[in-house]
């Protein structure tokens, strides 16, 4: 059996100051992996960007060796029943995957989404299907991956356990282009009890029975301040969480996390980023 593929380890890293000037930021907290914004997050306006920057970034990532990702708005939600919010999710993601192939990164990472209140679980599916299915085909084969994120599970989740994954995939006729980000505070929050001895392994188990091998591009590595099933997305530096430390280290064990980078997306500064990602770095 070849040698194992050590997984870089990094972090989503604020862009305030701009695309390439957050390469500074990843560099003093040790970043081996990037996840970024291209976009205001909780907003609906598209960045035109800057191409000269762009190919900057792109080429420095490239020189570093360094994966990078988009994550995509929050309010980007394929399930929602207002047509506005539908139409302008569609234009966000073929947005975001348009600035990733500019600045050269793997994947956008989507929210699964969720039926809301009033809308039904069937016709959010129907809509997911109609919607994004057009956004997969137009994806060249080269090109960087839309990467599905289960939710916490409030809110009519229409993925929130990794084995909702799979019709969800089943719907996007399991499109190529389709990966999986899976947030291990997501997880645990939907019921995965990653805290049980052999509890990550369990989930990570069950989620390539889910889509299958190879579908996992991405980690968010963040510890949970609130129980399992709590329902709750709230982040929590490694260690200090419900989740603790073990955990992590069946997460690096698995094959199905071989090669894959795992972010942080933990509160704090750049102090307590380069000790979240020296302390996973450990456990790997």
């Amino acid at each position: 059996m070849p040698p194992r593929k050590p997984s870089p380890v990094g972090a989503h890293i604020p862009v305030a100051a701009g695309l390439v000037k957050s390469l500074s930021y990843a560099q003093e907290i040790g970043a081996a992996a990037v996840q970024v914004f291209v976009s205001n997050p909780r907003g609906w306006a598209p960045s035109p960007g800057d191409p000269a920057k762009d190919e900057e970034f792109r080429g420095l990532c490239a020189d570093r060796s360094l994966p990078s990702f988009v994550h995509a708005p929050y309010l980007v939600n394929f399930g929602s029943p207002t047509e506005a919010t539908l139409h302008k999710s569609v234009a966000a993601i073929e947005h975001a995957l348009s600035r990733s192939t500019a600045i050269g990164a793997r994947g956008v990472v989507v929210h699964a989404g969720s039926a809301v209140a009033g809308g039904s679980y069937d016709d959010a599916m129907k809509q997911l299907r109609e919607q994004l299915l057009p956004v997969l085909e137009a994806l060249p084969e080269d090109g960087p991956k839309l990467l599905i994120e289960p939710t916490a599970g409030g809110g009519h989740a229409l993925a929130a356990t990794v084995q909702q994954l799979e019709e969800y995939f089943s719907h996007l006729d399991n499109h190529p282009m389709l990966g999986v980000c899976l947030d291990t505070c997501h997880a645990f929050a939907a019921g995965h009890d990653l805290a049980a001895p052999g509890g990550m392994k369990k989930t990570l188990d069950a989620l390539v029975r889910a889509v299958g091998r190879g579908r996992l591009q991405l980690v968010h590595a963040n510890d949970s301040k609130d129980p399992l099933g709590s329902l709750r997305d709230r982040h929590e530096s490694i260690g200090h969480g419900r989740i603790g430390r073990d955990p992590f280290v069946e997460l690096f064990r698995h094959p199905a996390t071989r090669g894959v980078p795992v972010v942080v997306e933990t509160p704090g500064d750049a102090v307590s980023h380069r000790r979240d990602l020296e302390l996973l770095c450990s456990l790997r």
